[in-house]
């Protein structure tokens, strides 16, 4: 199935604002690097996220700051079992796969004592 790409979006739009499943991208062109971090970001998801540029520093400097569980830089929908999967914010609870899925099984305790 061929992907179904939104153009001409704003940030308040639903298409922009919540989780759509399938092949759904809405694009948006930006002019400064700085410029597309707070509309990216400006959401209750963080699935995934796509970079795609010809400057490598640019796609990991945004990649670092996006808040998505996943960042594909220059392709797209690519998984490997050793990787963990998940999301940011109200994309999920936990990680599938990958070392990460253990933390999903363990009761973390944290035990503090004053000795003095």
């Amino acid at each position: 199935m061929a992907p179904t790409i939104l153009t001409g979006t704003r940030e308040e739009m639903k298409a922009v604002q919540e989780e759509i499943f399938g092949p759904v991208v809405a694009a948006a062109p930006f002019n400064a690097e700085r410029d597309i971090l707070p509309t990216a970001n400006n959401t209750n998801f963080g699935l995934g996220a796509g970079v795609f540029t010809r400057d490598i520093g640019k796609a990991y400097r945004t990649a670092r700051r996006l808040r998505a569980g996943t960042v594909w830089v220059n392709t797209w929908n690519v998984f490997d079992a050793t990787l963990p999967f998940g999301g940011y914010k109200e994309s999920g609870w936990g990680r599938e796969m990958g070392h990460a899925v253990f933390n999903n099984y363990m009761e973390t305790k944290t035990v503090i004592t004053d000795l003095s």
